[in-house]
Order: structure tokens, then C-alpha cells, then sequence
């Protein structure tokens, strides 16, 4: 019996101590509370925590992009802002590509290697992965997750389909944030449904909604998101979930782009959190919001608070910069430029007086004092660099001040060495833009005042060129004479002069000169001339050419921003043994006419791009129209002055019209047969709006005529119709039929004519398209009349041979941008004799469009 009684309990004993894992609704919740906490979700909280923690050491602020983060384990927002220039904000466009070509908004996740960036920050799972090849196992966010969803798994207790198990709640919070900051916003989505399932009465359930509205923000569904938000806020919800809610609202907001409600939440935000570090970051981010909205003052005053409740030093640098930046020019400029110059003096500041002296130069140019400025953004670059970016913004701003003046080669050169030393990459994207577009009307420009001044010492009677070239002459001695002094004066001080002063000394007579103190020398270094040459080669050899100027081991200059403009003025920088002589330089002006008439070409085209390039690069309109008018002044070939008297009507008739009437008369007067003159009559118009019924009558009505071949009826219907609704849709194909018209009545080349006006103003309309395929069609085999600009027949000359292509530089060669089929004057002017397509057929006779039997004539509408 006893046997029997031990066995049995052998058998319970083995049957509870079994591995079998009960269903959530068979398990008991007795003591299942400690241990989950205790067993697996102890070890989850860490390894969350400790991402935190590695997140925030790690984190390094990106005070150029357009917002900080408030929370130092979020990733860095991606953007961009050079901050201090109109220009950039020109080139918006631009940098929204380069956004759109990345994951926009502030997160940037995914997206490594950019300077100052958190892409390659401990947890960025995505981008650790794919780099390592996983070769350093799980990441702390998935040891995280994994314990969580083990916890969940093992302790999980359901009755009634709740959870009784109350401790499950924060594993499902960690679920929730660890694929939140994995990048995995729906699986957290998913893991939080669960809570609101099974834990309808759980006090912390706002803590749940909070992350359900931060997850749905990663989403981008910013309507669920700040749904979500809006419906916490109106309820009476944990102080600490409070402060919370309104950091992700704050940052949500932005996200979508609401700038101003993002403002009015980052005041409640900073008026909740105590903590100083939140409450400064909190400002610095209110006070770049601000900004973004115009509302400098205030913006002033937030990153004043900012550097009130810094804890980090370089959080407090980027304050004062930044409330030097917001200076409105209306305060106390001498108040505020001591306060900085005195801080940059004190203690640690003294090692940012790079940063300082840039943020008095921001000042000084609101404060309109743009040499003061420009004094110290210059001491800028002579102080110890600690922020490579400030180094290049510095850069940047005294090539602004020359591309301000014209100079494009010292902006060039400036906006170089802002190349080489900036950091952050999408401000760098945007200079190298800027700094091609320079490159670019920099060719044009010196080129124009090279063949200018070539062309104008051409026109000199030889008395006046030899006046000219004796006073070029005289001063060109001055400064010779000047720089050899100064060189001379140079390698004295620096102790390279090798000439003999000893005669004139005191000491002339003494040949102990240098005091001897008991150490035998071998004399001194500088008065060996082979040392001096042994070790200039050695320097060379380590250095390179170095110019004789301060902070000469920083970059090597080669040559100067004079030596540049002279070299794009074709100015030989080598002496010639005959520089002072004036029949030396009159002997090189060209007096061949070809020779100047392909200067004056060359001088030509190039002004009409240089006009383009600045309304193009620079939106600069009345810069670009005064330049162009300029060239039509000097009567370019007809080529190039129908090209620029178009694109000052173009860039002008809608917001300048006075600007634009000049060219506008001038097309209609000395070019009435071109399409330009075409377009200035009737410029095109893209706001459409749907069409009307009447319309869409009289249509039918103008149809109808055509078919029945009255013409002339049928286009006096169409020009009524044009005029009373000018913007109705049917609007191009009104036109369209009308060159139909056109060619029926008038002739093969008035229709040619009109429809390259369909496709001049409408080329993005199907009846553009089929314009431009019916001119492809009609000009195989022309042959017509010629008319000069006035209209007059010009008698036709027999065309034996092919016109050659002309060899010389065209417009295209400047870098002109060209609009839709106007490369080729030719061919839409009427004007010179237009020949014959060679071939072996004898030349035919014109004849009238045959509309009719053609079938690109457009159909009946239904």
C-alpha cells in the first residue's frame, strides 16, 4: 500500500514539474505578475533603456537642417538651410528634389554616411544590417522586442477575453517603441490593438494612444495622428503622459507642415516639462519654427531661453548664433556686437571665436553695415576652426558680397572653398549649384568685356591708341615698381634677402656681429646662400608653390582672383620684354572685318546668354531684361535679336508689361512674320478652365463652314469665339481649325505660319503635338515666295547646293537654355529666301492645301 501511495506521488510530483506551456486562458494569475516582471521583461526594460542611453551619448545636434529633434534618441531630421541667403531660397525647387530623392520629413532613417546625421547611430537597425551583413548579431532593439514578445508569450494570462496579467501592458509598450525605433511603425500599430482589446480599463491606456498616434506619424497618416492627439489632449490625462504628448504633438505637427500649430503646442510643451535639458531644447526648436514663420523677434527671444536653460556647451554657442541670426537691424547692433565680442573672449568661448565672429558678421549685414560684415567674416577664417560648416558659411558670405558686385570670378573662388570644407551635404548639394551657375555666366562675362575692349580699341585712330596704351603704360610702371619694393621689403622681414646691408650698419666694422654665448655654430643659417637654396627646395618638395600670406599650410594658392580675371580676359600674367612699348599692343589688334565681325558675334551671343542665365539661375528679372535690351542696342545679327527681344517678352509680360512693350513693338514693327511676333500679339495662356457649352456651339458652327468651304466664314466665327472666352478649353483647337482656314484660303505657308504658333503656345496640348507632326509633314517639300521682314517679294535665286552649316559659335554653344522649337530662327522666319530641299526633281509649283484630302484635319466633334 505504501508503495502505491509513493508511486502516485511521483507521478504529481513529475506531472507538475512538466515543460508543457498552458493557453493564456488556462494559466493562473497567481504570482504570474512578479514573475514576468522579474524573469523576462526585467531584461527587456534594460535592453530598451540601454539603446536610449547609447542613443543620447551618441547623439551629435545638426543645427543646419531645419529642426532639431526634442528627444536626443530620435533620429536627426533631414533638410536643408544655408540659412543666412536669399539666393538658396531661390533654389527651393531644387532642394525639394534633392529631398524628394530620400525619405522626407524630419526622420532620416535609412539613410547613412551623411555628415552630421544619425544614420549610422547604435539601433539603426536597417542601416547596420544591410552594411555589417548582420555579422554582429541581433541589435539591442531586437533583443528588446524579442524579450518583450517572450514575456508576452510566456506570461500572458486571458478571462473573458481581458488580460489579467497587468504587467503585460509594459510589455507591449516596449513591443511598441522598440519597432517604432526599428522602423517597423505597423507591426507597433499591430502589437498596440492587442492592448486595446484586452486592456479596455487599464489607467494607462493614454500611454498606449500616445504611441499609437507617434506610430501613426512614422506612417506619415498625420490625420490619424493628430486625430489621436487632439482626442488626448481634451482629456484629463497623467501629468507625465502630458508632458510627453505634447513633445511627439509638437513634432507631428511640424512633420505636416503646420507650422503655426506646431508653435502654439511647443509653448505648452516647454511651459510643462521642468527639465532643463527638454525645456532648452524645447526653445531652440520653438525659436527655429519662428523663424521659419517670419517672427524673428520672437524667434529672438525663444533662443534666448534656449541658451538660459543650456546644459552643453555647444548648445549654447549654437544659441548666441542663432540669436545673432534673428537680429532684426532695429536693436541696439553696438549693445549686442560688445556682448558677443566680450563673451568670445571669456574662458572656453574662446575657442568658438570662429563662430562668434561669423554670427557679428550676421549681424552687422542686418544691422546694413555690409564692410563691417565682411571685416569679420574674413577674422572668421583666421581664427581655429571648430566647426567646419561655420568655416564654409563664412566662405560663403564673402563670395556673396562679390557676387553682390559682379565679380564672378572672386565668388567663384569663395564658393570653391565653401565646397571643400563644408559638412552637411544637402547645403553642399545646393552651393555646387550656385557655384556651377557662376562658372557658367562667369565665361560669358569676361568674354563680353574682352571683345568689347577689343572691339572698342579697333574703332581708336592710331593717335588715340597710342595715348590710351602710354597711360596703360605709366601705371602699369607704378605698379611694378610698387610690387618689387614690396616684395623686396617681404624677404627682409622674412630674412631671405641675401643683399649686402653691412656696409651701411653701425656694425659694419665689427666682425663679431652676432654675439657669441660658448656654443660653436657653424655661422648664421640665412647667410649661407647654399643652406637658403637647399632647404627652399626642400620646402618645395613638401609643400608645393606657396604663396607669401598668412595661413599659408592651410591651402595651397597658386594663384590670385586678379591672376584669374586677367587670365579670363586673355591678360598674360608672364612679363614681356617689351611691355612698355605701345606699338607692342596695338600691333595685336585685329584688323581683319572677319576677324571683328566673328568677335562682335561671339561678344553677342554671349550677352544674350549671360541675360537667360540670370533670370534662369537667379530669378534676377530686371538684371536679365536690362542686360538683353542692352544687346538689342548694339543691333546683334537677326538670329540672336529675335531670340532676346522674345525672352524679354516673355520673362515680362505678365508681371512687368511696361518692361516687356518696347520688345513687344519692336517684333511687331521691324518682324511681323515671325512667330515671335505671333506670340507677342497673342502670348500664350495655360489657365483653362473647363469648356462651355457655347463654346463648344460655335465650334460646330465654325466646322460646319470648313466643310462647306466657306473659309473666310468659318474663321470670323473663330476669331469672335477666341475673343469673347479666351480661356476656354476648346481654345487650341479653335486655333488649330483656323490653320485649317488658313491653308484653305491663304495658302500653304500662312497655314505653316499659324501652326507654329499652335505650337509655340500649346505644345503640351494635343493639338501642339499634332501641330508640330503636321509642320514636319508640310516642310518636307516647300517651296514659296520669299518676303522680307516688311513683306516685299524678294526674287528667289536658284539653289544648287546645299546651304552649309555655319561653323560659327550659336547660341546653343553658350549655354542658353532653348525653348520648344525656336533653335532655328529659319525656320518660322519668312523673311530670307528659304531654299529648296536639293534634289533631283524639278522645282514645283505651289499649290493651294488640299484640307480635304488631308488626314490630319480635325474630325467632326460629337
Amino acid at each position: 500500500m505504501k508503495k502505491n501511495i509513493l508511486f502516485l506521488l511521483v507521478i504529481c510530483i513529475v506531472a507538475s514539474c512538466a515543460t508543457k506551456t498552458k493557453k493564456p486562458e488556462q494559466r493562473s494569475k497567481l504570482l504570474k505578475g512578479f514573475s514576468t516582471y522579474y524573469n523576462t521583461l526585467f531584461n527587456a526594460k534594460d535592453a530598451l533603456e540601454s539603446e536610449f542611453t547609447s542613443r543620447d551619448k551618441g547623439h551629435k545636434d545638426n543645427f543646419y537642417a531645419p529642426y532639431i529633434p526634442i528627444l536626443t534618441y530620435e533620429e536627426q531630421p533631414l533638410g536643408s538651410d544655408l540659412g543666412q541667403s536669399a539666393a538658396f531660397a531661390e533654389n527651393s525647387m531644387k532642394m525639394a528634389e534633392v529631398a524628394n530623392s530620400k525619405p522626407s520629413g524630419r526622420n532620416n532613417s535609412g539613410i547613412p554616411n551623411i555628415p552630421g546625421m544619425q544614420g549610422n547611430m547604435p539601433g539603426n537597425t536597417e542601416t547596420n544590417q544591410e552594411e555589417e551583413g548582420q555579422t554582429k548579431g541581433a541589435t539591442t532593439l531586437e533583443i528588446a522586442e524579442a524579450k518583450a514578445l517572450k514575456a508576452i508569450n510566456k506570461y500572458s494570462v486571458i478571462r473573458n477575453g481581458e488580460e489579467k496579467n497587468k504587467q503585460i501592458f509594459e510589455a507591449y509598450m516596449i513591443l511598441a517603441q522598440s519597432r517604432i525605433y526599428q522602423n517597423k511603425p505597423l507591426e507597433a500599430l499591430d502589437a498596440l490593438n492587442y492592448v486595446f482589446t484586452h486592456m479596455k480599463d487599464d489607467k494607462r491606456l493614454p500611454l498606449a494612444r500616445i504611441y499609437q498616434g507617434l506610430a501613426y506619424d512614422k506612417i506619415k497618416d498625420y490625420h490619424r495622428a493628430h486625430e489621436t492627439f487632439a482626442k488626448l489632449k481634451g482629456e484629463d490625462i497623467n501629468k507625465n503622459y502630458a508632458k510627453l504628448l505634447s513633445i511627439y504633438y509638437s513634432e507631428s505637427l511640424l512633420d505636416a507642415g503646420k507650422k503655426e500649430e506646431a508653435a502654439r503646442e511647443l509653448d505648452i510643451a516647454y511651459d510643462l516639462n521642468t527639465n532643463r535639458k527638454l525645456k532648452s531644447r524645447i526653445a531652440y526648436l520653438r525659436g527655429q519654427v519662428l523663424e521659419n514663420l517670419g517672427q524673428n523677434e520672437k524667434a529672438r527671444e525663444s533662443y534666448a531661453s534656449a541658451y538660459k536653460y543650456a546644459n552643453d556647451f555647444e548648445f549654447e554657442v549654437k544659441s548666441q548664433i542663432a540669436i545673432a541670426k534673428t537680429f532684426n537691424g532695429k536693436g541696439d547692433y553696438n549693445g549686442a556686437k560688445n556682448y558677443l565680442e566680450g563673451i568670445s573672449k571669456k574662458g572656453t568661448y574662446g575657442s568658438r571665436k570662429n563662430e562668434f565672429y561669423y554670427a557679428l558678421g550676421l549681424m552687422a549685414n542686418k544691422a546694413g553695415k555690409k564692410d563691417e560684415a565682411q571685416q569679420f567674416f574674413r577674422k572668421s577664417l583666421f581664427e581655429k576652426v571648430s566647426d567646419p560648416q561655420i568655416r564654409g558659411l563664412a566662405y560663403y558670405e564673402i563670395g556673396k558680397s562679390y557676387l553682390e558686385k559682379n565679380d564672378y570670378i572672386g565668388a567663384g573662388s569663395y564658393y570653391d572653398s565653401a565646397l571643400a570644407v563644408m559638412t552637411y551635404e544637402p547645403s553642399k548639394i545646393l552651393l555646387q549649384d550656385q557655384s556651377e551657375y557662376i562658372k557658367k555666366i562667369s565665361r560669358n562675362y569676361y568674354l563680353i568685356k574682352k571683345n568689347d575692349s577689343i572691339l572698342s580699341l579697333a574703332k581708336m585712330s592710331d593717335a588715340q591708341r597710342t595715348d590710351f596704351f602710354s597711360k596703360y603704360i605709366a601705371k602699369l610702371k607704378i605698379k611694378e615698381e610698387k610690387e618689387e619694393q614690396e616684395r623686396r621689403r617681404a624677404e627682409r622681414n622674412k630674412g631671405f634677402d641675401t643683399g649686402d646691408y653691412n656696409a651701411n650698419s653701425i656694425f659694419a666694422n665689427n666682425t663679431n656681429a652676432f654675439e657669441d654665448f660658448g656654443v660653436t655654430t657653424k655661422g648664421f643659417y640665412f647667410s649661407n646662400n647654399g643652406t637658403v637654396s637647399k632647404g627652399t627646395s626642400s620646402f618645395k618638395q613638401i609643400w608645393g608653390e606657396r604663396a607669401l600670406a598668412d595661413n599659408w599650410r592651410f591651402s595651397k594658392k597658386m594663384t590670385s582672383i586678379e591672376d584669374m580675371k586677367n587670365e579670363a580676359l586673355g591678360v598674360t600674367s608672364a612679363p614681356n620684354p617689351r611691355r612698355f612699348e605701345p606699338a607692342y599692343y596695338i600691333e595685336q589688334i585685329p584688323t581683319d572685318q572677319g576677324k571683328l565681325a566673328q568677335l562682335k558675334k561671339d561678344r553677342d551671343t554671349a550677352s544674350l546668354g549671360l541675360g537667360v542665365m540670370y533670370q534662369n539661375y537667379f530669378t534676377n528679372t530686371p538684371l536679365a531684361t536690362k542686360t538683353l535690351y542692352d544687346l538689342i542696342d548694339v543691333k546683334p545679327e537677326e538670329k540672336v535679336m529675335l531670340q532676346a527681344l522674345y525672352e524679354i517678352f516673355a520673362m515680362n509680360y505678365e508681371k512687368n508689361p511696361q518692361a516687356s512693350e518696347r520688345a513687344k513693338q519692336i517684333l511687331l514693327t521691324d518682324y511681323p512674320y515671325t512667330s515671335y511676333a505671333e506670340f507677342a500679339r497673342n502670348p500664350k495662356n495655360n489657365s483653362f478652365v473647363k469648356s462651355t457649352e457655347d463654346v463648344e456651339n460655335e465650334y460646330k458652327k465654325a466646322y460646319a463652314l470648313f466643310e462647306s468651304e466657306k473659309f473666310s466664314e468659318s474663321k470670323d466665327i473663330i476669331d469672335q469665339a477666341i475673343q469673347k472666352y479666351p480661356k476656354d478649353a476648346l481654345v487650341p483647337k479653335l486655333y488649330l481649325l483656323n490653320a485649317f482656314n488658313a491653308g484653305k484660303s491663304s495658302g500653304k505657308e500662312v497655314m505653316i505660319l499659324q501652326l507654329e504658333q499652335i505650337a509655340l503656345n500649346y505644345s503640351k496640348t494635343p493639338e501642339g503635338v499634332r501641330a508640330k507632326e503636321m509642320l514636319n509633314y508640310l516642310k518636307s517639300d516647300l517651296s514659296f515666295q520669299a518676303t522680307d521682314n516688311k513683306g516685299n517679294a524678294i526674287p528667289q535665286q536658284p539653289v544648287t547646293n546645299p546651304v552649309q552649316n555655319d561653323q560659327s559659335p550659336s547660341v546653343q554653344d553658350s549655354d542658353i537654355p532653348q525653348r520648344p522649337d525656336m533653335n532655328k530662327v529659319q525656320s518660322v522666319d519668312l523673311g530670307p529666301a528659304t531654299p529648296q530641299k536639293p534634289n533631283s526633281q524639278p522645282k514645283k509649283k505651289n499649290k493651294v492645301l488640299d484640307a480635304s484630302s488631308d488626314p490630319t484635319i480635325p474630325p467632326r466633334p460629337q
